[in-house]
């Protein structure tokens, strides 16, 4: 399918199923913590419906469309120029009869979509608070990684809104946010079920987590063995390599 970019567009290719992402070079462009994420939620049950809080050029959704069995997924992005890049992604991977993108605000969502009606949330929201570390000049960069428009609270408020009960919440942020994360979610009555840290290498701190959780589920929380990026050799592990299918 003839696919017309705009100028700075490229096409990723995903090396996976034959999926390709439509992204801007001097954009944000989706990282690992995108890919892992996806991975991280591939076990969700046959014909859910899920939603996608800030899917940005739709990396995650696109993934989930070939690694489970959803029945229907829908994005949501703030951002003009980044949602039209997914709307193209779309159609060049043909996934239109299953995955749908909004141009929104998710803070807008209970004007949009019916409360109380999705089996699966995965999200990706930005980790910086407002006004903390060093913005980058882009506009499309700042609201990527800091909170301008909608915070951590707003996310997991949105979910909770979206989802129905004992729906099942994804999300993968940064170490240092850990305690308000797991605080705002049993806030919101999404029982954080499941943790996993994520390291560059075994001599490193942690660099990202993934998040499980569970509207208006009981209390119990298991952590899952460390996932380390790079071996000692500095190429990717085991895992990694076969969570980017190179093995």
């Amino acid at each position: 399918m003839k696919i017309e970019l705009n100028e700075n567009e490229k096409i990723e290719d995903l090396q996976f199923e034959n999926l390709k992402i439509i992204q801007n070079k001097k954009g944000f462009c989706f990282g690992i913590d995108s890919i892992l994420l996806a991975d991280f939620a591939k076990e969700i049950k046959k014909e859910a419906k899920v939603l996608d809080l800030g899917t940005g050029t739709g990396i995650i959704a696109t993934l989930l469309c070939k690694k489970t069995k959803l029945k229907k997924i829908i994005g949501i992005e703030k951002q003009k120029e980044v949602f039209e890049m997914a709307e193209k992604s779309i159609k060049l991977n043909q996934l239109e009869n299953q995955f749908e993108i909004i141009n929104e605000d998710i803070i807008n969502l209970k004007n949009k979509l019916e409360k109380n009606s999705f089996d699966v949330i995965v999200t990706n929201p930005p980790y910086k608070k407002k006004n903390t570390g060093i913005k980058n000049e882009e506009e499309k960069k700042i609201i990527s990684r800091h909170e301008t428009t909608a915070t951590l609270e707003d996310f997991i408020k949105v979910s909770k809104d979206m989802l129905k009960d004992k729906g099942e919440f994804y999300m993968v942020h940064r170490p240092e946010r850990l305690v308000d994360i797991l605080n705002i979610m049993r806030n919101y009555k999404i029982e954080p079920k499941l943790l996993r840290f994520i390291y560059a290498n075994k001599n490193s701190e942690p660099k990202l987590i993934l998040i499980k959780g569970i509207k208006n589920a009981k209390s119990f929380l298991k952590i899952q063995n460390n996932l380390y990026i790079y071996n000692t050799q500095g190429e990717y592990t085991k895992e990694i390599k076969k969570i980017y299918h190179q093995e």
